[in-house]
């Protein structure tokens, strides 16, 4: 970069001023790449050339092996709430991600309410479920019940998919220590399944959400990513997945990755996450505050302005 473009000021914008998660791009995948700050937007070096990537539209950057990145290119994808996840070799695993651009906890606070009451948890549970069925289901289902369905209706999902493009189907298996001992339908599954994590952690960051509050999902720092990714993996994740095994060839990870992007942009899915996020745990109508919004201080007789001095509060 030049002394120019390395001695730009990078102003913290106002939230209200950035193209909001649902409305960005889906994901934009590197490896083997040097990110540097350029102006309002970043560059990507890499061995075949350079590509500039606009910051304020992209929703989540996944990297991997590889990558670096300067202090004030990870900065400046910070400050347009672009969400970054280092992710491993074909994409498989996700190691860390970067904060969110919601600057408030209201909605992580009601999400560990609704978490931690066995009520509305159930309730939220099977509302999750419930939406992978288009013909709903009967409300007296039991969750063993439920569970049972969905396994069925993943069964047979997977049939449908094998005969239509004509990819043999045993089982869903892959070594994470032996990736090229996996059959090319395993790998293209792997592939597209940690696309979809990957955005689904952005957009419940980019919410305001905590992805390690699970319902369906427990016990693991990203239980909540793979509730809300199993709502769309059978439909998103794995008519691509059989496409691309059926085509056979090499660097089958890769195309599932860009005819991934393809079907979700057409599918607007980074939209339908944010709504569908909002909607479950109602929160549709929050609005986001201002960046320089301090918060207000916890009372038990109802919380109190913050960012101000209370020295005549003391009677």
């Amino acid at each position: 970069m030049t002394d120019q473009s390395q001695a730009v000021v990078w102003k913290k914008q106002n939230l209200r001023e950035l193209p909001k998660f649902r409305d960005g791009t889906s994901y934009l995948y590197l490896e083997h790449s040097t990110l540097e700050q350029d102006g309002r937007s970043i560059r990507a070096f890499h061995p075949e050339g350079m590509v500039t990537i606009p910051c304020a539209s992209l929703g989540v950057l996944l990297l991997g092996p590889g990558t670096s990145m300067s202090h004030s290119a990870m900065k400046a994808l910070s400050d347009t709430g672009c969400s970054v996840l280092w992710v491993g070799e074909q994409g498989v695993r996700l190691y860390a991600s970067g904060v969110g651009e919601s600057r408030k906890s209201d909605r992580l606070m009601r999400q560990a309410r609704l978490w931690a009451s066995p009520r509305s948890r159930e309730r939220i549970v099977r509302q999750m479920y419930t939406m992978r069925f288009p013909e709903g289901l009967p409300e007296n289902l039991t969750l063993q019940q439920i569970r049972g369905r969905e396994g069925a209706r993943v069964r047979d999902l997977y049939a449908r998919y094998s005969k239509a493009h004509g990819v043999k189907w045993e089982e869903r298996k892959y070594n994470r220590g032996n990736w090229d001992a996996a059959s090319p339908i395993n790998k293209a599954i792997s592939s597209g399944t940690a696309c979809l994590y990957g955005l689904a952690h952005a957009a419940i960051l980019s919410c305001g959400y905590s992805p390690a509050l699970g319902f369906v999902h427990t016990g693991k720092q990203l239980s909540f990513v793979y509730d809300v990714a199993d709502l769309y993996k059978m439909e998103v994740v794995m008519p691509v997945a059989f496409q691309e095994a059926a085509r056979g060839g090499e660097e089958i990870d890769r195309r599932v990755r860009l005819a991934l992007r393809d079907h979700m942009k057409q599918l607007r899915l980074l939209e339908r996450m944010a709504n569908d996020l909002l909607t479950l745990l109602d929160d549709r109508h929050a609005t986001d505050p201002e960046d320089d919004d301090v918060g207000e201080l916890w009372d038990p007789e109802g919380n109190v302005q913050g960012g101000i001095n209370h020295d005549r509060d003391d009677p």
